[in-house]
């Protein structure tokens, strides 16, 4: 009875699904996305998008890294730190530590940094995408202060702090070239109602 197999009755449920109203969707996937690494990795970024949310309107300085004045990576380590994530102190260096993610697989707490002729310059965290527009949270330049800001420019790339295994590398940084270079990740289809 080869309709009584294991692989014939999962090919039917995408099937069954359809009829109960359910949404089959192919996502891409992770064996341990559901691990309980995983889970922490997500409370630990979601508590420094709360540290970091606290310090709007704090001014910016060149330098400072908190508690009451920051500049770019001075807030996103501060940030980090507080919620158990070690980053290091310059925007360059915290996108070398940082995993590349596609533009397509950003998250909110992802970090966005900028980019000029191969060199990293600021770096924010990513809000969220309200009405199609990009968000980040920044301390943006002398004279202003931590703030919400749309993103202004094109030149730049996203990275993910954490566990390694919440995070696939998709995509790299080639500073020499300033610019993205593309892997193709690995997807596995997934059911989800």
């Amino acid at each position: 009875m080869l309709a009584s197999t294991p692989l014939r009755r999962f090919a039917a449920l995408p099937v069954t699904l359809l009829l109960a109203g359910a949404t089959v969707v192919a996502t891409p996937h992770t064996a341990d996305a559901a691990s309980p690494d995983a889970a922490r990795s997500n409370h630990k970024i979601q508590k420094a998008m709360k540290v970091a949310k606290r310090q709007l309107g704090d001014p910016y300085v060149y330098g400072a890294t908190g508690p009451g004045s920051f500049d770019c990576s001075g807030l996103t380590s501060y940030a980090y730190h507080k919620a158990g994530i070690r980053l290091p102190r310059t925007s360059d260096s915290q996108a070398r530590a940082a995993r590349s993610v596609s533009r397509k697989n950003l998250r909110r707490g992802d970090l966005i940094f900028f980019h000029s002729g191969g060199n990293v310059y600021h770096v924010g965290i990513f809000w969220g995408a309200p009405n199609g527009k990009r968000l980040i949270l920044h301390a943006p330049r002398p004279g202003q202060r931590v703030s919400f800001s749309r993103l202004w420019t094109n030149s730049w790339f996203a990275g993910r702090v954490g566990p390694k295994h919440s995070a696939p590398k998709i995509n790299g940084f080639n500073k020499r070239q300033g610019k993205s270079v593309a892997q193709k990740p690995k997807t596995v289809g997934t059911i989800s109602s």
